[in-house]
């Protein structure tokens, strides 16, 4: 079952971790044993903390980093959770279609922020760590970073607006073509691409990330905020609605028996037979 009414993280819990000094918010995604892999208690904790950070008026700007060798690898599958249940089909259609609304929800108050977020990544970024990277307003990245949404190769859609953020970004054929074969692209393409803003040397990267964010810090508050709402009210005209088809799209696809042949052909390491059903 999704937590939706917690509003604590247990001790030894920690999915990310929150610091705030010197007008910066550091989200630090903290399980790097398992490649800080996501799962639902990962989205319920971001929501958390971006709320926190919401109205703390001592928050300039705000970086998201990750510990280890990876930003994040995608979903984590081994934690528990993971599947949602239902009496019926349709009725396990139902949750999914609002467990993933649900995370639409708690995203979109890390996206919505009134405070600039500056992403940081290395290693691998895929799947919904793209996607959570793709919410950052500016993007850093490592030489060693690797992007990539697989989804579709497991049977199942994108679900949490990355392609529909790439096609903001990169164009509607970028998207389809990344979105649609699940190709991993280097650093230098997604700079290429206009994916993320800045490629550095890996052992620059969390200065050269820090040192953006604070560059936004130190300007005025009210004309930062002012400058990003108009921005995304532009660039995010079409999203919400787009998101919806997302949610439902992804309701089908993780209820589907493709969706269970291609995981269950990943764990077997071999190519999956998908049906259509």
């Amino acid at each position: 079952m999704i937590d939706t009414i917690s509003t604590e993280i247990a001790e030894g819990e920690e999915r990310i971790r929150l610091e705030v000094a010197d007008g910066l918010a550091v989200l630090t995604l903290c399980r790097p044993d398992k490649l800080n892999g996501w799962s639902w208690e990962s989205t319920r904790q971001l929501g958390l903390l971006a709320d926190r950070i919401r109205f703390d008026a001592s928050v300039r700007a705000v970086l998201l980093r990750a510990e280890g060798r990876a930003f994040c690898a995608g979903i984590d599958v081994t934690a528990p959770g993971g599947a949602i249940t239902g009496g019926s089909p349709a009725a396990r259609t139902r949750n999914y279609y609002e467990g993933i609304r649900w995370v639409h929800e708690r995203f979109a108050v890390l996206a919505r922020l009134p405070q600039p977020v500056v992403a940081a990544v290395q290693g691998y970024c895929l799947g919904f760590g793209f996607e959570l990277a793709l919410m950052a307003d500016v993007r850093v990245a490592a030489e060693d970073a690797v992007f990539a949404l697989p989804e579709a190769g497991l049977g199942v859609a994108v679900d949490a607006g990355g392609d529909l953020r790439i096609a903001r970004e990169a164009g509607a054929g970028w998207a389809k073509y990344l979105a649609l074969t699940g190709r991993r692209i280097d650093a230098a393409t997604a700079l290429r691409l206009n994916l993320v803003q800045l490629v550095v040397p890996g052992e620059d990267l969390e200065s050269s990330a820090r040192a953006v964010a604070r560059e936004i810090a130190a300007n005025g508050p009210l004309a930062v905020q002012g400058i990003k709402r108009a921005i995304d009210a532009y660039a995010d005209a079409a999203l919400p609605a787009a998101l919806d088809r997302v949610a439902m799209t992804a309701a089908l696809t993780l209820t589907s028996e493709d969706c269970s042949e291609g995981y269950t052909a990943k764990a077997a390491r071999r190519p999956p037979r998908f049906s259509g059903g």
